[in-house]
């Protein structure tokens, strides 16, 4: 599938157009379920069709990100579902966990059909500093502040020590990882957002029931898990017991092996009550990390 876009022309009043754009980090989903979509472009290099779109309702705009399902390429070890249906699940389980750390995501019909239509991040702007989440360092230990990840190559024979920061943010992100069994956690993935704050993208590759857990974010492995995602484990899975609202959700969203897979990472991460480590069965970092 290759859409394109013509370019829209610009609002008649810029002014007023920017007042009626929500804030970033915050959108209504039903601005984003409900809102007609127009494309204005296609984002290059991604491996499935993702386009640039706006979303206007009732006076108010957003941009956003729509992903067709009819743009997306099977993938062997996901035969089953859509990439775009598991886009949703992440949120919805991140949303349930209290940590809005995806943004505002829905499934919805859209020019070229049903699609996972996403809230936009916009770049930091002016005055604004991006929070550091990874570096490559020379030394052999993590300065405080940060926690290491492994060596990594990087040419001419050369290693250096991949670290990521010991931020709360980051670490919520890697227990949910662990929850969704995200098997493509890259650095490009953690997108800065405005104030400091981070949003993480692109979750088609979630929720598998076998153990795929790929991630950048492994710097606390086996260390215990806080206070604070002991009580948001135990309260999802509570709601996600059979008839409970956010269960019929991900039933909709994903197989069933996939929601039995999900409860069963949600017991064993209470009943370790530590980050999981690697499994030694599945390449623990992404490729290519960024």
């Amino acid at each position: 599938m290759e859409p394109t876009a013509e370019p829209a022309p610009g609002p008649a009043d810029p002014l007023a157009a920017a007042a009626a754009r929500e804030p970033v980090g915050s959108l209504a989903p039903a601005l984003l379920a409900g809102g007609e979509l127009t494309v204005r472009g296609r984002i290059p290099d991604a491996s499935n069709a993702v386009l640039y779109c706006t979303v206007e309702l009732d006076g108010r705009s957003a941009d956003c990100v729509y992903k067709p399902v009819a743009g997306e390429r099977p993938l062997w070890d996901f035969p089953d579902g859509t990439l775009a249906q598991r886009e949703v699940a992440a949120y919805e389980i991140a949303r349930a966990c209290g940590w809005d750390l995806i943004p505002t995501t829905v499934l919805r019909d859209g020019p070229y059909g049903t699609g996972m239509v996403q809230e936009w991040i916009a770049p930091p702007g002016d005055g604004d500093e991006a929070p550091e989440l990874l570096a490559l360092v020379a030394e052999d230990e993590p300065e405080p502040g940060w926690k290491a990840v492994g060596r990594a190559d990087i040419g001419a024979g050369r290693t250096a020590l991949l670290v990521h920061a010991d931020h709360p943010r980051l670490r919520q992100l890697a227990v949910l990882d662990a929850v969704i069994n995200n098997g493509d956690r890259k650095g490009g993935h953690l997108l800065p957002g405005a104030g400091g704050a981070f949003f993480a993208i692109d979750h088609g590759v979630t929720f598998n029931s076998a153990d795929k857990l790929r991630t950048l974010l492994w710097g606390w492995a086996g260390e215990p898990l806080t206070d604070e995602a002991l009580g948001v484990l135990r309260d999802l899975r509570a709601a996600l017991d059979e008839g409970a609202p956010l269960a019929a959700r991900m039933a909709e969203l994903i197989t069933e092996p996939e929601l039995t897979a999900l409860r069963a990472r949600i017991e064993g991460l209470l009943r370790s009550g530590r980050h999981p480590e690697p499994s030694g069965e599945w390449p623990a970092i992404p490729w290519p990390p960024v």
